[in-house]
């Protein structure tokens, strides 16, 4: 009889065979695996399904729900036990075949999203850019964060329609700038004390590397900033934490899907966001 239930830490090796049959897509829930394991007392929720006795499929819940090789099947188990709890995720993200059926089968009790972005292109890189790196992009000290704070405040509001400074006036998410920064995983191109670049590797595993928060200051948009920039945070990310670099963009954004794919990204998959 198959059933859902919450992993432990005697199911930690079946999880990460489920996540090794996608790396890119599952990076960041496999980071946050590494990092606070299954069922510890920091880690995340992550519920299992179970059709007989094997492990089959996996939801992450955390401040993202996440699911992990879940079919048609697995979503409406997931969902149907997801339905007798409260939502408290601020996103549901993933591949695009599990992340938008999930939300179907919840919206009735978890509510409308704000946002639904239901094609979103996972592409990847794993050898060289196809275009030269632009010599001034580097990663940031901590003496750049005054400059940075700002720069990634409007990258978060420009892409997520919220601002970070809500509800504590910026501190959690200054903390999370400054994490980045101290871990060497935020980089930037500063001009005339502005950042006018600016790129993070927001999630590493499993030598993957997934870029975030890519961003160019509105004024130095439509000069192929974003192009040289992100070919050097491709060489840099490669040579320091990972061989394969990926991010995912929306697909209407038709200016930076051009860019990512001259630097020499390839479409691998299809994620999905839903906000809320």
């Amino acid at each position: 009889m198959s059933s859902v239930r919450l992993l432990s830490g005697a199911d930690a090796p079946a999880f990460r065979r489920l996540l090794a049959t996608d790396p890119i897509a599952y990076a960041m829930v496999s980071e946050r695996l590494r990092v606070v394991g299954v069922g510890s007392a920091l880690g995340a929720e992550v519920w299992g399904w179970f059709p007989d006795t094997e492990l089959a499929a996996g939801l992450y819940l955390g401040a993202n729900v996440v699911p992990v090789a879940a079919d048609q099947e697995a979503v409406a188990a997931f969902a149907s036990r997801a339905r007798m709890t409260p939502r408290r995720c601020s996103s549901i993200v993933g591949p695009a075949g599990q992340a938008l059926p999930l939300y179907e089968a919840v919206r009735s009790t978890w509510g409308e999203a704000r946002d639904v972005r239901a094609h979103q292109p996972m592409l990847a890189i794993a050898g060289p850019p196809s275009v030269a790196a632009h010599p001034g992009v580097r990663p940031a000290s901590m003496s750049d964060i005054e400059a940075l704070f700002p720069a990634s405040v409007a990258m978060f509001t420009e892409e997520l329609g919220v601002s970070p400074l809500v509800p504590d006036g910026g501190a959690a998410y200054r903390r999370r700038v400054a994490s980045l920064i101290q871990q060497g995983r935020a980089f930037v191109l500063i001009e005339d004390g502005d950042v006018v670049f600016k790129a993070e590797v927001g999630v590493i595993a499993d030598d993957v590397a997934q870029i975030q928060g890519v961003w160019v200051e509105p004024d130095h948009r439509g000069r192929h900033l974003s192009e040289s920039g992100m070919a050097a945070v491709v060489e840099q990310t490669r040579e320091r934490f990972a061989r394969t670099v990926s991010l995912y963009v929306n697909d209407y954004n038709h200016a930076a899907l051009a860019s990512y794919h001259r630097v020499g990204f390839v479409e691998v998959g299809e994620f999905a966001t839903v906000l809320f």
